[in-house]
């Protein structure tokens, strides 16, 4: 009897954990374009930069997924009615998803990002550039590395908090995992005692499971990158 149903929510499931790693991606890029226009000697990515931070931290997720869905498909079909294109153009749901979860935690992962490179202390990217090495090798040898380590607590917290927000995808329509659980809910309802509450605590059972093997796995990683400074400091 519930065989059918708890398949289908693991189909949604697979759903939402691919809409978290795309926004994950989505996110990192904008956390390091975030954090390194706010740590420009230039004011105006400076004022965009925090700007951009600001305002997204600021407002709910769900208010920003309604708006960047139903507000973006508005004017987007203006603008090409603009340009003399009369057909209405629908924006995917998945892609939707995806680029707004990535945009809301892209501001968190810029101030992960931003107060990790301000910890690594700047002697050391001077040190490189004094020896000649070029702007993008002192990021990408001396910075980087460091800065990983340092943002690891951080973005991982950030990542924990975007898999739970995958959930507000299901109000866009796209069939994650609590939109089908819901709707299992609903058509099992008077055929499976206590339905709905059996197929969301099944949902809340598999996100509990993505976010101790993301924790189990990202403090494995935090481990590795804290090794050599735990044995120089001993």
């Amino acid at each position: 009897m519930y065989d059918g149903y708890l398949i289908s929510i693991l189909h949604g499931a697979l759903l939402s954990i691919q809409v978290a790693l795309g926004a994950l991606v989505v996110a990192i890029v904008l956390g390091l374009a975030g954090a390194t226009a706010k740590l420009s000697s230039h004011k105006p990515l400076i004022w965009l930069g925090g700007i951009y931070s600001t305002i997204i931290r600021g407002i709910p997720d769900l208010v920003l997924m309604l708006l960047i869905f139903y507000g973006g498909q508005i004017g987007l079909n203006v603008l090409l009615e603009s340009f003399g294109y009369t057909d209405y153009v629908e924006i995917n749901p998945f892609a939707a998803g995806l680029i707004t979860i990535g945009f809301i935690y892209g501001a968190y992962m810029t101030e992960t990002f931003r107060g990790a490179i301000l910890a690594i202390p700047r002697g050391q990217a001077e040190a490189g550039l004094a020896y000649g090495m070029s702007k993008p090798r002192v990021f990408f040898t001396i910075v980087l590395p460091q800065m990983v380590r340092l943002a690891l607590p951080g973005f991982t917290n950030n990542w924990l908090v975007l898999i739970k927000s995958t959930a507000l995808v299901s109000i866009l329509g796209l069939p994650d995992m609590t939109y089908l659980a819901k709707q299992a809910g609903a058509a099992a309802r008077g055929q499976v005692p206590n339905a709905p509450l059996l197929f969301m605590a099944f949902a809340a059972l598999i996100y509990l499971v993505f976010t101790t093997v993301s924790l189990i796995v990202l403090r494995q990683l935090e481990k590795r990158y804290t090794l050599g400074v735990k044995r120089s400091a001993v």
